[in-house]
């Protein structure tokens, strides 16, 4: 028989992200947030390629990526609430890891898998952070798929990309619940 874990399992259940925008100060540590960056790292990685790395955007980092998104938003011809939303979580954030994915040549692993793997680091930070105490959320939007973003504010190589950002912070409200997926409804057995 298998020995339960029921604090890991009800917090599995019951996690829910924190909205970045309601993430305020303190921030974690240095020290904390290398323990968090840890814990993430423990994710399922095929082949041990480790198809990822980490940017820790700290608040003196925020204001120059929102003047960035600004001015992509401009050269992208995006609507005005477009370019709005996605300077919002630099000049809301406190803290941030980008979590970027690194594909790795293998002639054993598709880079499909490496893209997987690096997407269970992005969710791993953000439940290692919420176990921790803190709140967290994972962000994506249009600055994260945009090239040029991507290489003025981060200076990733053509080979890498914005998995996602992951704005960590203390929690300032806890949010509603929101609807689940009816899992009875989506799974099927053979």
């Amino acid at each position: 028989m298998p020995t339960p874990n029921p604090a890991a399992l009800d917090f599995l259940l019951t996690r829910r992200s924190r909205p970045a925008k309601t993430l305020t100060t303190p921030v974690p540590d240095r020290d904390t947030l290398m323990q968090l960056l840890t814990a993430a790292s423990r994710t399922p990685d095929h082949g041990i390629l480790e198809p990822w790395r980490f940017i820790v955007i700290d608040q003196a980092a925020m204001a120059p990526l929102s003047a960035l998104a600004k001015e992509r938003g401009g050269a992208l011809n995006l609507e005005p609430e477009q370019i709005v939303k996605g300077c919002a979580q630099f000049d809301q954030g406190n803290l941030a890891v980008a979590v970027i994915e690194v594909q790795k040549e293998s002639p054993k692993i598709p880079t499909l898998e490496q893209t997987y793997s690096v997407g269970a680091v992005c969710l791993a930070l953000v439940n290692a952070a919420l176990a921790a105490g803190w709140g967290a959320n994972w962000l994506s939007g249009w600055v994260s798929h945009d090239r040029t973003f991507m290489e003025k504010g981060f200076g990733l190589a053509a080979h890498e990309r914005i998995a996602g950002i992951i704005h960590i912070g203390t929690e300032t409200s806890t949010p509603p619940e929101r609807p689940r997926p009816n899992v009875e409804g989506i799974t099927s057995w053979l």
